[in-house]
């Protein structure tokens, strides 16, 4: 017994701990500890199991304690290879570690193990549930060490004859299998103390059974048994007798002579007598019986204002209640309601009634439908009334009702159609309400409220009654004959998205569904309209981390479509064109979150109290970074970047608006390069948000005849345009000269290094000639702008380097004279490339293309962006100096000729 009990604590402990290290080894990869390995937490365990017998042959063999999933498709190879791990004590091949598309387990693939299984002479602990085993294997009963056995979960119709020869067994568990009788031979397990068969179809027991004198627990509930043997008590070791929910009509009296009973579970049987001396006893359990009455499933109740009869079937056993000509109301334990009228049958008619658990294998939910009862099954089935019987089922309401709709669905014994359903409320339960002709199978779903509307040929517009920002416009010609568009809105919850993509930071846009009843595409780009994820506006965007997924009508699939689409960004929305429906989902990958800054991203005008920033660089102090940051964010930026940059204390509190412009100027002899496209007069141009996107990092210059001093100078900020309709209080607080003033904050640069003594080079002082690459018409790239391009190339540079067509001589000479240096390495690289090619019209094309085969799309759409810039301010300064129509004619003239 002692030993028996260490084992089962020794097999629970060992469980709590994979449980609880479940989710680290899943990081950490196989685990080898000793004599135990526990593979059952990968999807690819097997697999690791293969390679470490392979790889590790002498300490795998020795391996005492072993997990496994069944669930993995290589555990048929694996099995064949067990036999070789001759020190095996405890072994689990369980199922139940994946899920189906209802949540439900997925059993293992299990079906029977090989022949030679019963080598494992050794194996005290055998783990075989949630499989798929009809009969228990034969190799099973070769093992004469083995104790523990569970078989739960699995297909078993029958035990083996022989089965009492597992002599040392002293744990058995076959609960939720398909048992209909055991074999005699189960009383020759001697040492069996606990012994679990609940939840089968057992109809008797063999008298054998109580031969089992050491079994402490015998669990039989959820059986059909009408009657148990008197051997039963023979079982003087018995401590508790599990029988509740089956069919008893009896006990035996001797039940109450065995001395260790201390529980009794007789609940929910057929019970209409019991002996006195198990009455007597004060640990029984006699619930749900009908004791001492012969209609005890039903209780006339007083008329109702119709003259109905009500019936409550209060006891859980029983399963049927009668309707006459005179109709009735009925109340079943669960809450569920009819109501008969007079006339509803012709003849007296009995209806039998049960409450099910969905089976995912027969109850076909729709993408997105959320199951919100359990299953009433009503017999006889396609029985025909003369009048509508009415059903109102209980259901748990949604999180969001207002997004859903609550539906009764029925079966027809192929298929599920939905019923016209109201919700009422009573006595607190939310009630779907339904009316039907003939009785099956009824359960109730919610489902994202469906908006519709007919497109005619002139075209029309469809909003969604969840969310009015999603919407759908059909132009004149999208269609020759008029269809007709269904359109769902499914609001899914931040932590389900978290649960989803397992990635806290990632932000979606409502789940747009879309299905029209024709299967011709439309004639016309159709557009859609949707809100940007929380927390992402059209001005803070980052397109590289913004994806557009588009599924198949069910949802099973779903394919990134963001390159095959226009997206065109307002503040709020994203819009874009489509000649088919399906479904569509904005998805936002970006780690950092906008928190309660989320919530006012409407709010454009709203102050906030803002601080200027202005931090030097440790390593290079030329370069210099300036931001605007919110009050209450300040601190933790500068905790942020202490470790890169250094500077002066933030600037006094400013109050600024949601999207205001304010311009940065270096003062006192310290000058940025003029040719950036952001620069406007001198002064560098800002927009403030307040989701920390207000940053720019610049190099600084200063005279060439500094003679090696430090200089010392200032960055001023000053207002510029100001949004309009803002608040009359607030105009007020901007008028004035004073008012474009914000901030003043000094900076210094360091005495020059004499950098070309020590290393002398091209790249000496980062001092090279004035380089413009590509042309003023098209966009160019200026000295800065490399610069400022260098500064995110990092470790890819050597890579980027060859894509530009550079030699891997010239590579290895780069990094090797500045080996110790690698911003030196990037910019030697980079301006080579770039003094080589500075004649080339199209090199910076050839230099987009290269980071994007290098990898880096995001240095490529930040070149873009600069050219794009550029190329604006060229054609804004031409239509300044008047040459814009002058340049037209010329060229037509040229074309001309």
């Amino acid at each position: 017994m002692e030993e028996m009990q260490k084992t089962v604590e020794l097999l629970s402990l060992w469980d709590k701990c994979v449980e609880g290290a479940s989710g680290a080894a899943a990081l950490a990869g196989p685990c080898l500890a000793g004599n135990r390995l526990n593979l059952d937490v990968y999807p690819d365990g097997c697999c690791h199991f293969l390679r470490l017998l392979k790889e590790q042959r002498e300490e795998v063999v020795q391996v005492e304690f072993l997990r496994l999933s069944s669930n993995d498709c290589l555990i048929g190879t694996t099995l064949d290879s067990l036999p070789q791990l001759q020190h095996l004590k405890s072994l689990v091949l369980k199922g139940g570690h994946a899920r189906d598309k209802f949540g439900s387990c997925q059993r293992g693939s299990l079906t029977s193990l090989p022949q030679d299984f019963g080598k494992l002479k050794c194996l005290t602990h055998l783990d075989l549930s949630f499989n798929r085993l009809s009969t228990l294997p034969s190799s099973i009963l070769h093992l004469p060490s083995l104790r523990v056995l569970l078989v739960s979960h699995n297909s078993l119709v029958a035990l083996p004859e022989d089965f009492g020869c597992l002599s040392k067994l002293t744990f058995f568990s076959a609960m939720k299998n398909q048992l209909t009788d055991l074999p005699q031979s189960i009383g020759e397990l001697s040492m069996l103390q606990t012994l679990d068969l609940s939840e089968n179809v057992l109809q008797l027991l063999p008298e054998e059974i109580g031969n089992l004198h050491n079994c402490k627990e015998l669990v039989l509930s959820g059986n059909c048994l009408s009657s148990i043997p008197d051997s039963l008590a023979n079982l003087k070791s018995l401590c508790e007798l599990h029988l509740h929910s089956n069919f008893l009509v009896t006990v035996p009296a001797s039940l109450a002579s065995l001395p260790n009973l201390s529980r009794l579970d007789l609940q929910n049987n057929c019970l209409r007598a019991v002996p006195a001396e198990i009455q007597a006893l004060p640990f029984v359990d006699l619930h749900g019986n009908p004791l001492g009455k012969t209609e005890p499933s039903l209780q006339a109740g007083e008329s109702s204002a119709r003259g109905l009869r009500k019936l409550s079937c209060r006891l859980r056993q029983h399963r049927s209640f009668p309707v006459t000509s005179e109709g009735c109301k009925v109340v079943l334990p669960c809450d569920i309601h009819f109501y008969f009228p007079a006339g509803a049958v012709s003849d007296p008619l009995r209806i039998h009634f049960r409450v099910l658990e969905p089976d995912p294998q027969w109850v076909k939910l729709r993408h997105h439908d959320v199951l919100l009862s359990t299953v009433l099954e009503l017999q006889p089935h396609g029985v025909k009334f003369q009048q509508e019987v009415q059903i109102w089922m209980p259901f748990v309401q949604p999180q969001m009702l207002h997004e859903h709709e609550v539906v009764v669905q029925t079966f027809s014994g192929q298929s599920w159609s939905d019923l016209r359903t109201r919700v009422k409320e009573k006595r607190g339960l939310m009630m779907a309400h339904c009316r039907v002709l003939h009785f099956s199978w009824f359960l109730v779903v919610g489902r994202p409220v469906q908006d519709e509307c007919e497109v005619p040929a002139e075209g029309t517009l469809l909003f969604s009654s969840v969310d009015p920002a999603i919407k759908v416009i059909f132009p004149p010609g999208v269609t020759e004959e008029p269809r007709r568009i269904k359109m769902q809105v499914l609001e899914v919850p931040a932590e389900v998205i978290d649960e989803i993509t397992a990635n806290a930071g990632c932000r979606a846009s409502p789940l747009l569904c879309l299905s029209q009843d024709s299967l011709v595409d439309f004639l016309n780009p159709v557009t859609i309209q949707l809100p940007l994820p929380p927390g992402v506006t059209g001005l803070n965007l980052d397109q590289l981390r913004l994806r557009l997924l588009h599924g198949d009508l069910e949802g099973q699939t779903w394919d990134d479509i963001t390159s095959q689409v226009v997206l065109k960004f307002t503040h709020i929305y994203v819009m874009f064109q489509v000649t088919h429906f399906s479904w569509y989902w904005l998805w936002y990958t970006t780690k950092t979150c906008i928190e309660g800054i989320a919530k006012k991203v409407y709010e454009r005008l709203r102050l906030y109290q803002v601080n200027f920033i202005a931090l030097q660089r440790k390593r290079d102090p030329e370069q210099v970074l300036l931001q605007c940051v919110p009050k209450h964010k300040v601190d933790p930026v500068l905790e942020r970047l202490q470790n890169r940059y250094q500077g002066p204390e933030p600037s006094d509190m400013v109050e600024m608006f949601e999207g205001e412009q304010f311009f940065a100027a270096f003062e006192r002899g310290i000058s940025i390069d003029m040719d950036r496209p952001d620069c406007v007069d001198g002064r560098l141009s800002f927009i403030f948000y307040s989701h920390l996107k207000n940053m720019k990092e610049v190099y600084v210059t200063s005279p060439v005849n500094r003679k090696g001093q430090a200089v010392k100078g200032q960055v001023s900020f000053y207002r510029g345009a100001v949004p309009e309709n803002i608040p009359e209080d607030a105009s007020r607080r901007r008028k004035g000269a004073d008012s474009l003033w914000l901030a003043t904050l000094p900076i210094k640069l360091p005495q020059l290094k004499s950098r070309c003594d020590e290393n002398p080079g091209p790249l000496c002082g980062f001092s090279f000639p004035p380089l413009n690459l590509g042309n003023a018409e098209t966009g160019y790239l200026t000295q800065a702008n490399l610069l400022s391009i260098a500064r995110r190339v990092g470790s890819d540079w050597q890579t980027i380097g060859l894509n530009l067509g550079l030699t891997y001589q010239q590579i290895e000479r780069i990094g090797h004279n500045n080996r110790d240096d690698l911003d030196k390495q990037i910019l030697g690289m980079l301006f080579s490339w770039a003094q080589q090619n500075s004649e080339d019209p199209d090199c910076v094309s050839k230099l987009i293309t290269a980071m994007k085969e290098s990898g880096r799309q995001d240095i490529a759409d930040e070149i873009e962006t600069i050219i794009d810039l550029g190329r604006q301010k060229y054609s804004e300064s031409i239509r300044r100096v008047g040459l814009e129509q002058e340049s037209s004619t010329e060229n037509s003239a040229i074309a001309t000729m």
